[in-house]
């Protein structure tokens, strides 16, 4: 038996009494009032001492379990404040990992130890640190719902410490030389002509291939030479670019004259097919819809790279192509993420830092006077005396 008065969060000033009696478990929050929660836990004591738990068996309000809360978490608040693309992540978690171990759990007998020990497990099974990560935001989440109906003071899913082991983000890559990649382009122009300003596109901006997919012509400039990213298709869904932000991309000269005569090209083919007007997306299907990425990868992008006896390789490596070919030609690491779209340079350097120039001599030369500094000797000079006039 026992009741106990504590502050949830810890700093709050939200006070809860906390009742344990013959097996069952419960907490009520009281508010800001310490003095008013501590006079409640003495009653309560009081009504315990005679055996009474304080409520009645129908009135005491039943324990909601964790797949209960799950279900509007993942139709409710996921949809609301996520992608779409995010929302599928977390309806798999949930079905593979998380639901299974929690799902018929009361709320309130979900602790710490038992989120750390679950975290701690999918971590030496393997699974990589984002994952794990998304695990825990996943049960977080979930719980958050407990705490605002007031069913858990706090989430035992937050302040863990420790439990996740953050790994370097080197990612291995696989990227088209200079010559590897000419070979490609040269080889898909003469194979399926009418993608050829895709498969160039690219090559010379590191798109993602739903950025370049959800490309308008509208969002390019070609007096400027510029490219403006806001959108992208994912799983079949227009949204945001990856990281949820627009960004502008550099274009060369040979794409910038490719995709112009793409547009000439485009405007007559509308008049001859009847569309009516020229359709916004930049890349379309001979129906003048956007073109399916899956139809894409696998029966023209394959079929070239198996033409062109190179190895194989992803749509994605044309964007690491993109990347290490700047890199190689001495552009910035910080250029290559503002290209790319990467939200932060750290990303970009786990990446792509390794194939960065070394530094050289002739660099720093530049830091030096231009008279040239005195030579020092081994030993320092005497006076007559032999006296070390150094100190």
């Amino acid at each position: 038996m026992g009741v106990k008065v504590r502050e949830k969060p810890k700093n709050s000033g939200v006070w809860w009494i906390f009742i344990a009696h013959n097996g069952k478990r419960k907490s009520k929050k009281i508010g800001k009032d310490k003095k008013l929660a501590l006079e409640a836990a003495k009653k309560i004591e009081a009504k315990l001492a005679l055996g009474d738990m304080g409520l009645d068996e129908k009135e005491e309000k039943r324990i909601p379990i964790f797949e209960e809360y799950s279900q509007t978490w993942i139709t409710v608040t996921v949809p609301a404040t996520c992608k779409y693309s995010t929302l599928k992540d977390y309806q798999t978690i949930l079905k593979n990992h998380v639901l299974p171990v929690f799902g018929k759990t009361p709320v309130t007998e979900i602790n710490r130890m038992m989120v750390k020990r679950f975290l701690m497990d999918k971590t030496n099974a393997g699974f990589a640190a984002s994952t794990v990560t998304h695990m825990k935001n996943t049960i977080g989440g979930v719980l958050n719902l407990a705490v605002d109906d007031e069913i858990i003071a706090g989430n035992p899913a937050h302040r863990l410490g420790k439990v996740i082991r953050s790994k370097s983000l080197r990612i291995e890559i696989d990227p088209l030389n200079r010559e590897e990649l000419s070979h490609f382009l040269t080889t898909f122009k003469d194979n399926y002509p009418s993608l050829y300003p895709l498969a160039l596109t690219l090559a010379r901006t590191g798109m993602r291939l739903g950025e370049a997919l959800a490309l308008q012509w509208g969002d390019i400039d070609f007096r400027g030479r510029f490219i403006n990213i806001q959108r992208g298709f994912s799983r079949g869904r227009l949204g945001t670019p990856k990281n949820h932000k627009s960004r502008k991309v550099d274009m060369s000269q040979q794409l910038a004259d490719t995709l112009r005569h793409l547009r000439h090209e485009r405007k007559a083919e509308a008049l001859k097919k009847g569309w009516g007007s020229v359709p916004d997306w930049v890349f379309v299907s001979t129906t003048g819809t956007p073109l399916d990425p899956s139809h894409f990868r696998n029966r023209v992008f394959n079929r070239v790279i198996e033409k062109t006896g190179l190895r194989k390789i992803r749509v994605h490596d044309l964007r690491h192509s993109y990347a290490s070919l700047l890199i190689q030609a001495g552009e910035s690491l910080a250029y290559v993420r503002d290209q790319l779209g990467h939200h932060s340079i750290k990303v970009t350097v786990d990446i792509y830092g390794h194939l960065a120039p070394e530094g050289n001599k002739a660099a720093v030369d530049h830091l030096d006077d231009e008279i040239t500094a005195p030579t020092c000797t081994l030993s320092a000079p005497k006076s007559k005396k032999g006296v070390n006039l150094v100190g």
